[in-house]
C-alpha cells in the first residue's frame, strides 16, 4: 500500500516527491540547497544531468511504499520512460532551512 504524497512526514521530502510527480523542474530546484549533491547506486552523479535524464526528460514518477528516519528515508516504486518501474530506496539530508542538501537513491 502506497503512502499518499501529502501524508509524507518530512516537508522537504514531501515537496521533492510532489515536484517529481508533477514534473515541476522549477519547484524541484527550489527545494534544493545551493550546492546540493546526489548519488545513484552509491556513485556521486552530476545533479543537473541526472535530474534531467532520470526525472524530467523521462517522466519520472514515485510511489512511496514506506518511510523511516522521520520521513527522510523512503522505499518507493520509481518509474520513468527510460528504465520502466523499479523498487528504489531514497535517503535525504535536509538543512536547517528546510532545503535538501543531498539525496541518495538506488535500487532496493
Amino acid at each position: 500500500m502506497t503512502i499518499q504524497t501529502s501524508k509524507l512526514s518530512d516537508p522537504a521530502v514531501r515537496a521533492f516527491v510532489t515536484a517529481v510527480n508533477a514534473h515541476d523542474r522549477e519547484g524541484f530546484l527550489s527545494i534544493l540547497a545551493p550546492g546540493a549533491t546526489m548519488a545513484d547506486d552509491g556513485t556521486d552523479r552530476d545533479l543537473a544531468d541526472w535530474i534531467d535524464r532520470e526525472i524530467f526528460s523521462s517522466h519520472g514518477h514515485m510511489e512511496v511504499d514506506k518511510e523511516s528516519n522521520h520521513g527522510r528515508d523512503l522505499l518507493a516504486s520509481y518509474s520513468n520512460d527510460a528504465w520502466g518501474e523499479m523498487r528504489t530506496r531514497w535517503h535525504f539530508e535536509v538543512e536547517d532551512d528546510g532545503r535538501i542538501s543531498r539525496f541518495e537513491t538506488g535500487q532496493a
